[in-house]
């Protein structure tokens, strides 16, 4: 009887905890979990539990198309100034651009200091084909869906943003007659944040599945011959997330930046384990809106566009990429070459897909750029997981970072939800 008791006392203590306590302590054990499976040999046992953390994400996924369209659509609908949505358009893509700049600048300083390619043997390496990016004007162009049931079902997330607004604009302009489709809208994405709600409430076993197979794949023998990079990313996406995320959060707003990352912490851990900004999507909304107090006319439109363009972490992560292949071939850069790997660097973040190992791809682009050698990003993808973590946490943060700034320059942003302590908050 006294096991039965402390047995359901167990399950009620866990059930109260914070979401992002039950995210911390899956962190935790799976990554305790992955090192010991993959030091006694067992990385099957931790494909096998990759299969949680795999459904996870997919159900993850399978939220972020009716997610976008309809909160985008009942965002356009709660906005009747249309000068005002061109404001929060500009603002949120100034954010962004500006951000990147300072990402890339990070990245390469770091790696400039730190020298993460100095000393390392690359050896044979199997070479891999540079992809060319498309013309400027074909990527403005293809935003636009031919066939927008083709762009939901294929989740090009900006061909979604598109139609979207056009659709709620539409519904705007025709007034009184559509206003049973304004409601429907509504009661849609009620029910669908309580969907989202109750995936998010999984976050715990997808995330200790994910980091325990990344472990028990990995362990620390790959880990430590490129140790240098992995460190130099990783300081660089910390300091970016510190001074600059939350300097603009402090200056531009006037408010707690220790609230902000509280806010954010559940997205964070979500994205660090699922290396996807548009899979965490569902979180990152949530999280704003529930956490910062993020009006949603707001987050509707900053977060989906920042999932897609918004690579800070991306950007970075080239530049130090960048920096140790020219290290390690022992090949000397100008200054000609430093300011062509952040232009290229910025301009293929913003190129890049938001799911795991897009910024593989893209780094093949910015090495071209600069006449490095390519068998460097087969080097490089053999941690580019462990890299992909961070960066793409970084620019879920990021994401969050501008929308509690452009909401409170709009008047959008309920400070007495944002200034209560994120560990005082109702659990999920």
């Amino acid at each position: 009887m006294n096991m039965e008791k402390q047995k359901a006392g167990g399950f009620a203590a866990w059930r109260n905890l914070l979401l992002w306590k039950k995210i911390a302590i899956a962190l935790m054990l799976g990554a305790i979990l992955g090192v010991i499976l993959n030091s006694t040999g067992n990385e099957t046992a931790a494909t096998s539990i990759k299969v949680v953390g795999t459904a996870f994400v997919s159900a993850i996924k399978m939220l972020i198309v009716p997610l976008v369209f309809v909160s985008l659509v009942c965002g356009m609908t709660s906005v009747s100034d249309m000068a005002r949505m061109g404001r929060i358009g500009l603002k949120t893509v100034a954010f962004y651009l500006g951000t990147t700049a300072f990402a890339i600048t990070i990245g390469v300083g770091l790696a400039l200091l730190i020298q993460p390619g100095v000393g390392i043997e690359l050896g044979e390496a199997a070479a891999m084909e540079a992809r060319e990016a498309p013309p400027f004007i074909n990527t403005l162009i293809s935003i636009i869906p031919t066939n927008p049931v083709a762009a939901a079902a294929n989740g090009n997330v900006l061909q979604i943003i598109f139609f979207a607004i056009m659709f709620g604009l539409a519904i705007n302009l025709a007034g009184e007659p559509a206003k049973p489709l304004r409601n429907l809208f509504e009661a849609l994405n009620a029910a669908i944040m309580k969907l989202t709600e109750i995936v998010i409430s999984f976050a715990p076993y997808g995330v200790f599945a994910l980091i325990t197979w990344v472990a028990g794949t990995y362990g620390l023998d790959v880990l430590l011959p490129l140790g240098k990079v992995i460190f130099a990313l990783y300081l660089g996406c910390l300091i970016h997330a510190l001074v600059v995320y939350g300097g603009l959060v402090s200056m531009l707003t006037r408010l707690n930046p220790v609230r902000f990352f509280q806010g954010v912490i559940e997205p964070q851990m979500v994205a660090f384990t699922s290396t996807s900004s548009s899979g965490t999507l569902p979180v990152t909304m949530t999280a704003v809106q529930q956490n910062l107090g993020v009006g949603r006319s707001v987050s509707s439109f900053t977060l989906p566009l920042g999932a897609t363009i918004n690579m800070d972490g991306t950007c970075m992560y080239q530049g130090v990429a960048a920096i140790f292949v020219a290290q390690a071939f022992g090949i000397d850069l100008s200054t000609g070459d430093y300011f062509t790997i952040i232009l290229t660097s910025t301009l293929a973040s913003i190129g890049t897909a938001g799911v795991p190992g897009a910024g593989l791809v893209m780094l093949s682009l910015v090495l071209t750029s600069v006449g490095l050698p390519l068998e460097g990003v087969a080097v490089i993808a053999g941690i580019d997981r462990i890299l992909d973590m961070a960066r793409t946490a970084l620019n879920v943060t990021g994401d969050a970072a501008c929308t509690v700034v452009v909401a409170k320059s709009e008047d959008e942003l309920e400070e007495d939800v944002y200034n209560v302590p994120h560990a005082l908050k109702t659990p999920v």
